[in-house]
């Protein structure tokens, strides 16, 4: 029989700690993920160009748990899908999780993630965000001819009563209305927003923002603005046609809007009865 299965992989090791992966059983964890996760940061440097950007006021001779270690502590939990702080109380012993963040002993407690948490502030976001645009223009080896700018906000639900959630009756349920930004499958914004406001609230203002990063480094690209209906605001494709913004936007049915397409409607009717297949009409 062929032996399809390796049967140990090597990690780089951790302080005193030889990290390795294995298939035959004994002690083992659900967050193995976080190795590679690890690696991934490394070779990013993600996490350290945020640090460089977030202040440390503490007086490091009482310092236990430097703060880059805190911020792969809670960056690395949150991918795991653990949201909230308490969660730490457990994964601070969880020998994979020191292992991921470079440490061999107990990390950070909630309470001292919570004080990382609350000394961000809009400036510091502001920075993080343009650290992540920042390594965007990295990732390309040559000027790119266009760039497709995806705009999109969705609910993010919440289950208790944290700050600044409120009710939204399109989703049903209590939650925030983050917008996010991507080009490709790459993140560019994640802009936690209260859902009591309108979708495309402060989105103008973020595409100017990406709009005058990206032409700084490629003065000549094509950047082309997509939103559904949401983002279909009258001020901002104006805005876009006067600094040469292409932009493909949503339009919310209408009566006018229906007659004039009416036309339309039915021919791709009579060709999607005659092929049984989805049909566009330009």
């Amino acid at each position: 029989m062929t032996e399809c299965a390796r049967g140990r992989f090597a990690f780089p090791s951790v302080k005193r700690r030889q990290v390795e992966a294995e298939f035959s059983g004994g002690d083992i964890t659900s967050d193995g993920g976080l190795l590679l996760l690890r690696q991934a940061d490394k070779r990013l440097g993600l996490l350290e160009a945020v640090n460089a950007l977030l202040p440390d006021p503490r007086d490091q001779r009482y310092v236990q748990h430097d703060q880059l270690t805190l911020l792969r502590q809670r960056v690395y939990a949150l991918c795991q899908g653990y949201e909230d702080l308490n969660d730490h109380n457990d994964l601070r012993r969880d020998p994979a999780f020191q292992t991921a963040v470079g440490q061999d002993e107990c990390l950070g407690s909630s309470p001292t993630l919570c004080r990382l948490e609350n000394r961000v502030d809009r400036v510091t976001a502001v920075a993080i965000h343009r650290v992540f645009v920042e390594r965007f223009i990295a990732s390309y080896e040559e000027p790119p001819e266009e760039l497709i700018l995806d705009f999109d906000a969705t609910d993010d639900r919440v289950h208790g009563e944290q700050e600044g959630r409120f009710f939204h009756g399109y989703y049903d349920t209590y939650c925030f209305l983050p917008l996010y930004v991507f080009c490709g499958d790459q993140l560019l914004v994640g802009y936690l927003r209260p859902s009591r406001i309108d979708g495309a609230r402060h989105a103008w203002a973020i595409l100017a923002l990406l709009v005058r990063q990206l032409r700084q480094a490629w003065p000549d690209v094509r950047i082309i603005f997509r939103g559904d209906s949401g983002f279909c605001r009258h001020r901002m494709l104006r805005w876009c046609e006067r600094h040469g913004i292409g932009y493909i936007a949503g339009l919310t049915g209408n009566p006018r809007l229906q007659r004039l397409i009416e036309d339309d409607f039915v021919q791709v009717e009579k060709r999607f009865k005659a092929t049984g297949e989805k049909q566009r009409n330009f």
